[in-house]
């Protein structure tokens, strides 16, 4: 039997933004998708796909690579966002270890992109 695992960046991408902005109850009810670039292509160096907002407020960024999606947040819950990353396919890539209020999340298949949600739902719970 054959499992079918979704890996392209671009569909990650596109599987995040649907879980972002298709529910209308709880802390991902003001968030949205802003901005989105629906000509963006994966890159190796990365391309913007959209950005993220709550209540208005650009808090990231989704960039495109071939084999995977990042979300990079700028919260001030990103400590809940860290700590709530966890299972395969889900890392935390942290370019500044100064940047308190910084954080990318690495998503490298659709089956994650559930739990990168909930991680950000941390990160914005953490901020009320």
């Amino acid at each position: 039997m054959v499992e079918d695992r979704t890996t392209d960046g671009k569909r990650i991408a596109q599987l995040l933004a649907s879980e972002l902005s298709g529910r209308d109850r709880g802390p991902l009810a003001a968030v949205s998708v802003v901005d989105a670039d629906p000509d963006a292509e994966p890159a190796a160096g990365g391309t913007v796909a959209y950005g993220v907002a709550v209540d208005g407020a650009r808090i990231g960024s989704v960039w495109l690579y071939p084999e995977a999606a990042e979300c990079e947040l700028d919260i001030a819950g990103a400590d809940a966002v860290r700590e709530a990353v966890r299972g395969a396919d889900l890392t935390v890539v942290q370019p500044d270890p100064a940047a308190e209020t910084e954080v990318t999340v690495r998503i490298e298949s659709g089956a994650a992109v559930k739990r990168a949600v909930d991680a950000l739902v941390a990160g914005i719970e953490a901020t009320d």
